[in-house]
């Protein structure tokens, strides 16, 4: 079977739930946000030096196909017989995380540049997708009802994404000072 249908040729798609709409519908410039940002978390998944974050994004992905898939429907309710819906144990989680990483890491008392470190640059760009579709959500919630915990989740995820952008870069700053008392340890040594 092809990957393409052609159906989409005359500038309509289609929803989950198999409803035709325009490729610029207010649904599908939002689930095509959610989609966007799903697919920078892989760019930034593959820089994490941290297993632990890499793990994380692992789970926020699969998480994110339950946000999408949500938005792409008109019947939300057909989609939760065949799928298991974003609730409030997920969001949880990601305050854990976030919780436990601020504890950790240096206390700012400034605004930061986005991303010191590779994975940290490419987290912040998923911060700013992330907050995209938020917007794109809350505006679709003016025209149709988004549950509350898919609302609650993708504002919290943008803090998460935040906090483990500054989680990637304290362990590139850590792993580069290691480097270099290495390096001064192996001049003295030679």
């Amino acid at each position: 079977m092809g990957i393409y249908t052609k159906k989409g040729d005359k500038g309509k798609t289609s929803l989950y739930d198999g409803t035709r709409v325009k490729k610029y519908s207010l649904r599908v410039e939002t689930y095509g946000s959610v989609d966007e940002l799903n697919s920078q978390l892989s760019v930034a998944q593959k820089f994490c030096k941290d297993p632990k974050n890499f793990q994380l994004l692992d789970l926020i992905q699969n998480n994110l196909f339950l946000v999408a898939g949500e938005l792409a429907n008109e019947d939300a309710e057909s989609f939760y017989q065949h799928s298991k819906a974003i609730g409030k144990s997920d969001t949880k989680l990601l305050e854990n995380v976030i919780d436990e990483y601020t504890a950790k890491l240096p206390v700012l008392h400034e605004f930061i540049l986005p991303g010191r470190s590779v994975a940290g640059a490419h987290l912040h760009l998923c911060r700013s997708v992330c907050r995209r579709a938020e917007r794109l959500i809350d505006h679709l919630n003016d025209e149709v009802t988004i549950r509350p915990d898919v609302l609650k989740y993708v504002n919290r995820l943008s803090d998460f994404l935040y906090i483990l952008a500054r989680d990637e870069d304290y362990v590139d700053q850590i792993e580069g000072l290691v480097d270099k008392v290495l390096d001064n340890y192996k001049k003295e040594v030679n």
